[in-house]
């Protein structure tokens, strides 16, 4: 990945180039009003310029140093090369503007012609010292920022080290009474818990739903073992976007349905995705559910990684868990 000191967004340089533009625009008013000599407007123009110049100069220079130079040397020898880019987009960018007023004979370069190489060095110097500044600026920008993702990685992953063990606990029991039983089915749900567990140890917090849901499926034919295929699941993804969703969300709300609605008969799960993200059973109906702490869990990861926030919904006794995917 590339250090953040790297790190220089189109929106990072066009704030540069209008604080840039800007202030060349002053210190050639000052100029301006500063001697009887330098008042022309070829003046202002020639500051502006020079100014709009010197950043698009660098734009260019520092962007090409930072994909394709700097990532393939030393870090120590990064600020030589940053700061030399600096220096030369300055000199270049004050010499192409003086080139183009010189063209059209104007009054300003008429005036600091005699002074035209000492004027590069000296801007080539400024532009220098302003890189030096606006490299500091930048790199505790996206540091900071990176400590706050770092932050929020942390708040996720232990959300997610909090997760119910209580399925694994009853999967092994289940599956120690089943070899006595059945060696094949017992075998077969060995390789769902093994399938189940390797995506449960991924590293990413967010998934396509398309493997959330072949976690759910894998999910449920585990828990058909304690329950005699009596779990039914129907999904219905009606969704044109390709969704994202935190890992083991809709295993969770599909869990709390067998946890609260299973009565020892056969239990129906929809899971209908199409704007939001609905799960509902057949079972017993829950007139006091709330918030526990799967659910309070679940919400939390929702909101932490900005992909919606998770309802319950009540309607003609039926309980039905609903995720408002934001966009």
């Amino acid at each position: 990945m590339k250090s953040v000191e790297l790190q220089i967004s189109l929106k990072d340089w066009v704030y540069i180039s209008i604080i840039g533009t800007l202030f060349g625009l002053f210190i050639s008013l000052f100029f301006y009003f500063l001697n009887e000599m330098f008042q022309n407007i070829s003046t202002v123009l020639f500051g502006t310029f020079s100014a709009f110049s010197i950043t698009i100069f660098s734009s260019l220079f520092i962007s090409v140093s930072n994909s394709y130079i700097l990532p393939s040397v030393a870090k120590k020898y990064w600020y030589i090369i940053s700061f030399g880019f600096s220096f030369l987009s300055g000199a270049l960018g004050f010499l192409f503007s003086y080139s183009l007023f010189h063209i059209v004979e104007t009054n300003i370069t008429n005036l600091i012609e005699p002074y035209s190489l000492y004027l590069t060095v000296t801007v080539g110097s400024l532009t220098f010292l302003i890189g030096l500044i606006l490299y500091q600026f930048i790199s505790m920008k996206y540091k900071n920022e990176s400590i706050k993702n770092d932050i929020l990685t942390s708040q996720i992953k232990a959300l997610e080290s909090e997760l119910n063990p209580h399925f694994l606990f009853n999967a092994l029991n289940s599956m120690s009474e089943l070899v006595y039983v059945d060696s094949k089915k017992a075998e077969e749900s060995i390789l769902n818990l093994s399938k189940f567990l390797r995506n449960a140890i991924k590293t990413k917090s967010i998934i396509d739903i398309k493997d959330e849901l072949d976690m759910v499926k894998t999910y449920i034919n585990i828990e058909n073992i304690r329950f005699e295929d009596k779990i039914k699941l129907h999904i219905s993804n009606k969704s044109k976007e390709n969704l994202e969703v935190p890992k083991f969300s809709i295993q969770l709300l599909v869990e709390n349905a067998i946890k609260h609605g299973y009565e020892n008969k056969e239990l129906n799960i929809y899971i209908e995705i199409d704007k939001d993200i609905e799960v509902s059973n057949d079972g017993k109906k829950v007139n006091n559910l709330t918030f526990g702490t799967g659910l309070s869990n679940l919400n939390d990861r929702l909101k932490l990684l900005n992909i919606g926030t998770l309802f319950i919904i009540k309607d003609d006794n039926i309980t039905r868990f609903n995720i408002k995917v934001k966009r």
